[in-house]
């Protein structure tokens, strides 16, 4: 298989050589492209009003090229279509430090560049595991990742479908199974401190510290808080036409 891989973290980022440590591992290819600096956060931003600089990057394995991207995630994942004489025959973007489950997908430069590339018709993963992991840590995440890459290559997910990958820092050996879990539903609780700058300015800062609603039981930060893996297949923002559209029949006569 040919893979892409990217992330939002940078080219710098760990966890991109731990994915093309375990995709080389299995005698596959890899073109990595990322963005040249941290990106997280980013959600699905793509850059139109300026040059998008490219500079090939060293990188081990006699399989594998690399290319740093002044983008964001999704721009490396569009760019990376033309730094290849051969087809992607999945995309990865990870390992992310620091998970990407419940409603943080919604802003997760990760997940959107895994995002960008099922809008291009290329299987893709997101892979995250929570802060603080060890080497061993996401390099078991990693070959897990590629090994379910393996099974759903082609044709096997739905359109515009990705897969969420998410794991706990934690020894091998306390891991619990992996499940497959709806995203939690609940959201950030946190907010801002306003501020008056020496000139009389008013800023606001982003206070310290997650605050968020509970988790229901069964989702996938439930289950990962627990000591399990998760993976949840995303598919498309679906419409509520037929639950909220009746107010508005008049209006369509």
């Amino acid at each position: 298989m040919h893979f892409l891989l990217a992330n939002d973290d940078g080219i710098q980022a760990i966890g991109l050589r731990a994915l093309s440590q375990a995709i080389l591992e299995r005698g596959h290819s890899v073109v990595v492209c990322a963005p040249q600096t941290q990106q997280s956060a980013v959600s699905h931003h793509i850059t139109l009003f300026a040059p998008l600089m490219m500079r090939e990057v060293p990188w081990e394995g006699d399989n594998a090229k690399a290319y740093s991207v002044a983008g964001t995630p999704a721009d490396c994942v569009r760019i990376a279509q033309m730094l290849t004489d051969k087809p992607f025959d999945f995309a990865f973007s990870g390992i992310n430090n620091g998970e990407n489950a419940g409603t943080a997908v919604y802003y997760s430069g990760t997940v959107s560049a895994a995002r960008e590339a099922r809008m291009l018709n290329i299987p893709a993963m997101a892979v995250s595991i929570m802060p603080h992991a060890d080497e061993a840590m996401r390099l078991h995440l990693a070959r897990l990742a590629v090994r379910i890459a393996e099974r759903y290559q082609g044709d096997a997910l739905p359109r515009l479908c990705l897969i969420n990958l998410n794991a706990p820092a934690l020894p091998v050996e306390q891991l619990k199974p992996l499940r497959i879990a709806p995203l939690s539903d609940a959201y950030y609780l946190d907010s801002y401190e306003r501020r008056v700058s020496p000139h009389g300015d008013v800023y606001f800062w982003l206070e310290s510290g997650l605050k968020i609603e509970p988790h229901k039981p069964g989702t996938d930060m439930a289950l990962l808080n627990e000591g399990h893996i998760t993976c949840t297949f995303m598919g498309t923002l679906t419409d509520e036409n037929a639950a909220c559209a009746a107010k508005l029949q008049d209006l369509c006569i």
